[in-house]
């Protein structure tokens, strides 16, 4: 029985390669095919191999008529300053990359639990300034985690009579504001 929803082959080989990069930077290097086990093993799969052979999960039916989960695009400026925000700050992972040609610009998807952001470096999609309301179990806890691995340039406080519960806004570096908030009943 697996615990989470399978993903494409090509999906698990990108979340590998995030993976890897994720603990090379916390000094723990891991070889490609060792990986590809572990994300298998997240799965509940016994190996890499069982993975590539099983069929994705497909995606939920929903009514005739019905929408999906929006995927927010920011507009970024610079990948790398956008990955040291979204990956190392506030603990994405990089499931995917896009780029029509070296040297074009890139569109990735970045998500952490049930938070998913597509960024993109292309001009036309969208621009800085954007407000995206994310609802957390912990505010303070992210408000933390925010403050230590920026080393204090951001302080995001806890707005504890905001409206729909207690928010902390955090500042992309592009002029992004994720306002994280602990949804009240």
């Amino acid at each position: 029985m697996t615990t989470h929803p399978l993903p494409t082959p090509e999906h698990a080989k990108g979340m590998a390669r995030a993976l890897r990069a994720d603990l090379a930077a916390d000094g723990h290097a891991v070889t490609h095919s060792r990986a590809l086990e572990l994300v298998a093993h997240a799965h509940g799969l016994p190996d890499w191999n069982a993975l590539a052979a099983a069929p994705p999960t497909p995606p939920a039916p929903r009514p005739a008529g019905g929408v999906g989960t929006a995927v927010p695009v920011l507009r970024v400026l610079d990948v790398a300053t956008a990955y040291g925000f979204y990956r190392d700050v506030l603990g994405c992972r990089v499931d995917w990359e896009h780029r029509f040609d070296a040297g074009l610009p890139l569109y990735a998807q970045v998500s952490r639990d049930d938070l998913r952001l597509h960024l993109s470096e292309h001009p036309g999609d969208g621009a800085s300034g954007a407000v995206l309301w994310v609802p957390v179990d912990d505010v303070a806890a992210l408000a933390a985690r925010v403050r230590e691995r920026t080393g204090g340039r951001q302080r995001p406080g806890v707005d504890l009579d905001a409206p729909g519960g207690p928010t902390a806004e955090v500042l992309d570096p592009f002029g992004n504001r994720l306002r994280f908030c602990r949804p009240t009943s």
